[in-house]
């Protein structure tokens, strides 16, 4: 890529670690905790109006977008936002959700048929080893629970990656913004069964400042600016060139959370952090070899929306899965 291309990828890396940040402080505004499912419903009404009337609805059918708008955004963003609520950092967050990549290369060899090279199933091995050790340090520390469900989010996050990329839309905005469609009106009424409606209508009706900016910065920068980039350099480049620069997530999001939250991690969550590191970068960084196809499976376009796991690079081999985040994952979801 030339030097304009990847400051563009180095931006939404920014923005996407940003990202996490913006949630924890809308979460935990004024003292107050925000019911986190009406969160999510609430940023992903910004992130559809009012641009559902004007961008066009992608070309795959209402099955493929109720898939990615059930996974990739409600699931992943509600889990997420979720774990964050019950105490989850967020800058150990943004490096645990990165999880995703080594997921979706498994998921993608069982539904997809892309069989995964040597070189990514020892970054899978490499990022199950760093996990457990993250797990071992967070667990001596904290609950547990906030640390399995945003693995649960991953693994969401990594489903709607196989359905996005299955589907092949054209538009990865426009799958972005339809898919998204689906998560407000579910969210925010199981946020009525679980908080109860008086706490939902409070939560309204004493919205705090922070609460609105972070949904906002999460909507308008994470997943439509960010998304509208990211799309962009992927139809632009071999995914292989632009989805390692993903790897600079978690450290904007765990440097943000030190210098905005005062969050620091244990020298065994670092240690954990970058071996899970280690794995997404063997993962996603490949080298001349590929993963392979099974026999009769059908094969997979080149570079498009950016929004599955396994876009075939320039010379027709696959290449790693690819990582859209928040928003869009946020679809950033990063």
């Amino acid at each position: 890529m030339n030097l304009r291309d990847s400051l563009l990828a180095v931006l939404v890396a920014l923005l996407w670690g940003l990202n996490f940040v913006a949630i924890d402080l809308g979460l935990h505004a004024g003292g107050h905790d925000f019911p986190p499912l009406l969160f999510v419903a609430m940023r992903f009404v910004l992130v559809v109006f009012p641009w559902i009337f004007f961008i066009r609805k992608p070309d795959v059918g209402w099955k493929a977008i109720l898939g990615v708008g059930l996974f990739m955004s409600a699931g992943q963003f509600g889990l997420l936002y979720l774990a964050m609520a019950l105490g989850m950092p967020a800058g150990l967050a943004s490096l645990v959700l990165q999880a995703q990549v080594l997921l979706t290369v498994l998921l993608a060899a069982g539904f997809l048929g892309e069989r995964p090279s040597r070189r990514q199933l020892a970054g899978v091995v490499l990022g199950v080893a760093g996990l457990t050790v993250v797990a071992a340090g967070r667990s001596a520390v904290a609950p547990l629970l906030p640390l399995v469900i945003v693995l649960a989010a991953a693994l969401s996050w990594a489903a709607g990656n196989v359905l996005a990329r299955k589907a092949k839309a054209a538009s990865g905005l426009g799958l972005v913004v339809w898919s998204g469609a689906v998560v407000p009106l579910p969210l925010g009424a199981l946020s009525v069964l679980v908080d109860g409606p008086d706490t939902v209508w409070q939560s309204l009706a004493t919205l705090q400042m922070p609460t609105v900016l972070s949904a906002l910065y999460t909507a308008i920068f994470a997943s439509l600016v960010g998304y509208g980039i990211w799309n962009r350099l992927l139809a632009s480049h071999p995914s292989s060139a632009v989805v390692p620069f993903t790897l600079l997530v978690p450290v904007v999001g765990m440097s943000a959370a030190w210098l905005v939250l005062a969050e620091v991690p244990s020298a065994t969550e670092l240690a954990g952090g970058l071996l899970l590191l280690g794995g997404v970068a063997t993962a996603v960084i490949t080298g001349t070899g590929g993963p392979r196809q099974r026999r009769g499976a059908e094969p997979l376009p080149g570079r498009g929306a950016g929004l599955g796991a396994g876009d075939a690079d320039d010379d027709g081999r696959l290449a790693a899965a690819d990582v859209p985040r928040a928003g869009a994952r946020e679809a950033d979801v990063r």
